[in-house]
């Protein structure tokens, strides 16, 4: 009888369990579904330092993440870092692989057809970097030589376009890579002769080396100015991140971030 008393209370428990718990199925649904952050996919070159790139302890670290982080703050989404081959950038974003390209991205007018673009926020000119004792001084002293710089990058059409002319005259094809250490091992080892990178990365990679065995040439080969790049048609995504960029500005954190990852004046 005690047996029978005992699996009676315990139906009549689950019964009332069971209905307590229908009777709020509604609004667990909605806390939960109200409660879930917004996630969004940053697609970078992991290589790319200082914009973004890992860290001794394989975290991706950067200027570009730090102000990629902040931005995610502002408009309420976790913002996810996913490395990528930066020669299929373009198309991870219209295949939906990612949501926004956040890495140094160089406005073209060729690029400016292929996706969105954010309200630039940074200028980066592309400098020519030689080893200290060589003899190439100006853009010109190029001729007959070896040049690499970083395949798919807008420096390659700026190289190409040059009003010098100077492409022409090089001693043969770009050598290109898909990072621009390979590039700068290749100078080092005497493979070419000059390596054009954008400023910020070549400053922040001479300056990690600790080696005294560069220099950079006073002329350059134009600059670029840096934005976001979403895709074609989201221009909910780019009104939030363009308004998250003019607070940053106006409120002192861009310029925080900054002096984080670059030597300023």
């Amino acid at each position: 009888m005690r047996r029978m008393k005992k699996g009676l209370y315990t139906a009549m428990g689950l019964f009332l369990l069971a209905g307590c718990g229908a009777g709020d199925t509604s609004d667990s649904s909605a806390t939960s579904t109200t409660s879930e952050k917004e996630k969004l996919v940053v697609g970078l070159d992991e290589t790319f330092a200082p914009m973004g790139f890992r860290d001794e302890n394989n975290e991706i670290v950067g200027f570009d993440v730090d102000l990629a982080k902040e931005a995610g703050k502002r408009i309420g989404a976790e913002m996810v870092f996913q490395p990528i081959d930066w020669a299929m950038k373009e198309t991870e974003l219209n295949t939906g692989n990612i949501d926004m390209i956040w890495n140094g991205y160089a406005v073209t007018p060729e690029r400016a057809e292929k996706v969105l673009l954010s309200d630039t926020y940074m200028e980066d000119h592309s400098i020519i970097v030689v080893l200290k004792n060589s003899d190439i001084k100006t853009k010109a002293d190029l001729e007959g030589k070896i040049v690499s710089t970083q395949q798919s990058s807008s420096i390659v059409a700026a190289i190409e376009a040059d009003p010098s002319g100077i492409y022409d005259k090089l001693g043969g094809e770009l050598v290109l890579y898909p990072s621009n250490n390979n590039s700068f091992s290749d100078l080092e080892a005497g493979r070419v002769d000059a390596v054009v990178v954008g400023e910020v990365y070549g400053r922040y990679y001479i300056k990690q080396t600790g080696k005294d065995i560069y220099r950079v040439l006073d002329d350059n080969f134009g600059s670029d100015e840096m934005a976001v790049a979403f895709k074609l048609g989201n221009t909910d995504l780019q009104k939030r991140v363009n308004d998250a960029l003019k607070e940053m500005k106006n409120d002192g954190t861009f310029d925080k971030i900054y002096d984080k990852w670059f030597y300023s004046e």
